[in-house]
C-alpha cells in the first residue's frame, strides 16, 4: 500500500550503492539505544524478510524470520520491539504472560445475538504477512507456546472448535523477547 515516489526511488537506488548500508540500518533501528548491533541487525534482516519459494510437489518454503531474544532484563527488548510495531506496515504485538493459544492463534467466539458460532483470529492471524511481536515469552504457558508451532513452521492455523474446522493464514514472522531463567543470561 506504500506510494513510492521518484525522489523515495532514487534514495533507495543511492544507498543500495553505499558500502556502508549495514550501518546506516543498524543506526536506524531503535536509535535510543545503544548497542546491541548484531540484534538490530538481525531485526533489519528480519524487517525486510526472506523468500517464500514453492516446491516442486506443492509445498511451500517459508521466507519469515523468526527471531527470539534473550537477553538479561532491563537490555532495551521491549522497546526495541516497540518500535519494530510502530515501524512495520502490519505488527501485531502481544505480551506472553497475558497471551493464550487461542489469542496467539484464533479463537471460537458464539454470537450473542443468533447463538450462532464465529473464529476470531488471533494475533499470528492478525499479523499475516507482516510481523507478530510477542514480549515476555518466557512468562507464556508452556502449552499455549506448543501452539504457535504450526503457525511459525508452516504459515497457517488449523482449528476445529464449536463445530467448524478452518485453515487461517498465519504468513507472518515472528519477534519474540524472552528474559533468561534465574535472569541472568548464561552464555
Amino acid at each position: 500500500d506504500i506510494e513510492l515516489s521518484t525522489q523515495d526511488i532514487e534514495q533507495i537506488m543511492l544507498w543500495a550503492q553505499d558500502p556502508d548500508i549495514y550501518n546506516i540500518l543498524i543506526s536506524s533501528i531503535s536509535p535510543d539505544i545503544k548497542g546491541n548491533e548484531n540484534i538490530k541487525l538481525a531485526i533489519a534482516f528480519q524487517l525486510f524478510g526472506g523468500v517464500s519459494k514453492k516446491k516442486p510437489d506443492g509445498g511451500r518454503l517459508r521466507g519469515e524470520i523468526h527471531i527470539l531474544l534473550v537477553t538479561d532484563p532491563s537490555c532495551g527488548k521491549s522497546q526495541m520491539m516497540r518500535y519494530v510495531a510502530r515501524l512495520a506496515p502490519r505488527a501485531v504485538m502481544a505480551v506472553g504472560g497475558g497471551s493464550t493459544a487461542a489469542g496467539l492463534t484464533c479463537s471460537a467466539v458464539k454470537s450473542e445475538l443468533d447463538g450462532s458460532w464465529t473464529l476470531e483470529a488471533g494475533a499470528l492471524v492478525l499479523a499475516d504477512k507482516g510481523i507478530a511481536i510477542v514480549d515476555e515469552a518466557d512468562k507464556m504457558n508452556p502449552q499455549d507456546r506448543a501452539a504457535i508451532h504450526e503457525a511459525l513452521e508452516d504459515g497457517t492455523v488449523t482449528t476445529a472448535k464449536a463445530g467448524i474446522c478452518a485453515t487461517l493464514q498465519s504468513r507472518c514472522s515472528l519477534l519474540a523477547a524472552a528474559n533468561p531463567d534465574k535472569g541472568r543470561f548464561n552464555s
